[in-house]
């Protein structure tokens, strides 16, 4: 079936910030590839993919297994990547979270999502979004040695 003039571009246009978000919180600068990988696929599927009733949800599925797949070792270590605006120990802080926390986490407050949307995102409860919002925010808190009401 051919795509409609238009549709998968206004699609594209609001469903490509939201996965490319949620996949660099969940894969780092693999997300990115994650992204590609995953509307490529949903341009070839789009008969399939116009019918889901939460799309992004799944294509974030289908870029986290395209991720997963293709995992290499680096034969190099990777160059420290330079970030002076961000607390140098947030880095590790974020990457000792579970991938689920640091998730929600840098969904709800890097990017303001709602909890509800990170919920549909994920396909889990809002209360589970919730839970792991709050364990991730006090493990930040105790790795970055700050308390609750600074």
């Amino acid at each position: 079936m051919p795509i409609a003039a238009g549709e998968f571009e206004a699609f594209f246009a609001e469903a490509e910030p939201r996965l490319r978000r949620a996949l660099v919180a969940a894969c780092g600068v693999d997300g990115r590839d994650a992204v590609a990988e995953a509307l490529t696929w949903a341009w070839e599927h789009w008969d399939r993919v116009q019918q889901l009733s939460n799309p992004v949800a799944y294509l974030y599925r289908v870029g986290r297994s395209r991720v997963r797949r293709r995992r290499q070792r680096l034969l190099f270590p990777a160059p420290a990547m330079h970030t002076p605006w961000v607390e140098p120990a947030l880095v590790p802080a974020l990457v000792a979270l579970s991938e689920q926390q640091r998730v929600v986490v840098v969904l709800v407050h890097g990017y303001g999502w709602s909890q509800r949307e990170v919920a549909e995102l994920l396909e889990i409860a809002p209360s589970t979004v919730q839970t792991h919002l709050e364990r991730a925010l006090a493990r930040l808190r105790s790795a970055l040695e700050v308390s609750a009401d600074a």
